[in-house]
Order: structure tokens, then sequence, then C-alpha cells
């Protein structure tokens, strides 16, 4: 693919969707940070099911210490995997308070240091907290990248760094969240919605079901 469709591409995706917003609810990084943590392997639905709880009574690194692991749990155990998550989020507020002055740092070295933060999370937090031009690059962006030809790549680091690489300076802030958006509701896994896609034209998708 080239620069040109790229470029046509990222500009009609805006175009359509000119302020494009994490699904996930949060009004903080300290909030994002725990939605992001929680959201592996769950719905976004379901996250903020289980946050719209637990915020208004614990929503800072302190008042979930506070809680405790135990009381944490009740909060979020509608969501899977919720021991260990609960585990790396307490650990995480621990080393907040202690190393952080309870803020989300800012770079991806110190928040990859912490428990149930990997380089996705920490990708999350970067651009949609602090407005850095990072991809965080899931199943969906993954499977869109490839399957359209904008970043292709045998694995998630390499469609990130060429993504990062190849998207139109102007896109770079926002791409990952038009690139999840097409990918949960239009470049679906099992059967895209080719009819639907405003971009079908420019994709190099060889399955393509215009029918």
């Amino acid at each position: 693919m080239n620069k040109e469709k790229r470029t046509e591409i990222f500009t009609r995706l805006r175009a359509e969707n000119p302020s494009p917003e994490t699904e996930l609810a949060y009004d903080t990084p300290f909030e994002l940070l725990v939605a992001v943590t929680l959201s592996a392997q769950a719905t976004d639905k379901g996250v903020n099911k289980a946050t719209a709880k637990l915020f208004p009574v614990a929503n800072t690194p302190e008042a979930i210490l506070k809680l405790g692991l135990e009381g944490l749990k009740e909060y979020i155990r509608t969501i899977g995997l919720y021991n260990s998550k609960a585990e790396n989020i307490i650990k995480a507020c621990e080393i907040l308070v202690t190393k952080h002055d309870s803020e989300v740092p800012q770079t991806r070295d110190e928040l990859t240091e912490l428990p149930g933060v990997g380089r996705k999370t920490a990708n999350v937090v970067l651009n949609t907290a602090f407005g850095q031009p990072t991809m965080a690059v899931d199943t969906h962006i993954f499977r869109v990248s490839n399957r359209t030809g904008i970043a292709k790549g045998k694995d998630v680091r390499q469609v990130e760094d060429r993504l990062l690489r190849l998207t139109p300076k102007e896109f770079l802030l926002d791409a990952h969240h038009w690139l999840i958006l097409h990918g949960r509701y239009i470049c679906t896994a099992r059967s895209p919605k080719c009819n639907a896609c405003l971009i079908s034209d420019l994709c190099e998708y060889k399955e393509k079901t215009l029918d």
C-alpha cells in the first residue's frame, strides 16, 4: 500500500469520526489505567459496568489500597481473570504511592514496571490520557492493519512499529482509535462488513465481499 492510499484511508476515517475516543469510561489517568488493566480478555461494556460501581468508591491508589484485595475483588468479580487482575492492581497502587507520589507516570518504561501493565496497556494510557502518538495494537488493529494492507506484520510489535512509521503524522494521535473502532464494528473477524465499509475501495483484502 502506498502513502496516498494510507492518507486517503485516514482522511475518510477522520471525516466520519473527527474526535475518536476510547469506549472505556474514565475521568482521570488513574481510572483509565485501572480500566485498561481490567479490559484484558474482557469487553469494554463489562469493564464499564464494574467501574461504574468501583470508581465512585475508590478512584485513587490510596482508596483502592484502603479497599484491600478482597474488597476490590467484590467490585470486579464479574470480569474475567478478576483474581489476578485484583492482585496486579493492588501491587500497582502500592508502587504508584511509594514511587510516583500516587501519579500515573508518563513514560512507557515506568508504566510497564507496574504489575499487569504490558506494552499495549502502557500505549493506551500514553495515547489516551497523555496525548502521546503511540499505537496500542490489539487484535482489532492487528487484523485491520494486515487485512487492509495499511501495515502488515507477523506480530503485534511489527505492526506497531510499521504503523508508527507509515501513518501520516497528522493522523498519528487518533489512528489507533479509528483502527480499533473500524475492527470492532466494520472489519470484524469472521464476517467483515465490506458493503458498509467506507474504505473498501482502498482496502487490499483479496477476499472482500461487496455483494
